[in-house]
């Protein structure tokens, strides 16, 4: 069962992802943090296999908790997927530079999230 630690401060956000996740063909469990403190200490508490991270957080945004997740032993290698409305091509590459594996935009594809979750988690374990 895929663990995805979703951090996100808008809770319509989170409630949208979950209920995506939660009604797909993939067994998902499905953690949420609504700031990147919070997000930060459950993944070192269980290290969930992916982390989708908002970007823009008002406590710490989503830049600089990934590179603290990078900079943890015991979670310098989760995934760490951007998930974000900031669209510009900078912004992905600031968010890869940053440690991200990946970069998902909002508005998400209702139809294509967990999918495109699977592929991430499946290009890890080869």
């Amino acid at each position: 069962m895929p663990r995805i630690l979703y951090i996100e401060d808008n809770r319509d956000n989170r409630m949208l992802v979950r209920r995506i996740l939660m009604a797909s063909d993939y067994d998902f469990e499905v953690a949420e943090a609504d700031n990147a403190i919070t997000g930060i200490e459950m993944a070192q508490q269980n290290p969930p296999d992916l982390i989708l991270m908002d970007m823009s957080m008002p406590d710490m945004d989503g830049l600089t908790a990934t590179r603290r997740i990078r900079n943890m032993d015991d979670l310098r290698d989760v995934l760490i997927v951007a998930l974000t409305a900031n669209a510009m091509e900078s912004d992905r590459e600031r968010a890869l530079a940053a440690g991200c594996d990946g970069y998902i935009r909002k508005p998400i594809d209702v139809d294509k999230l967990p999918e495109e979750i699977i592929r991430y988690i499946r290009s890890r374990q080869r």
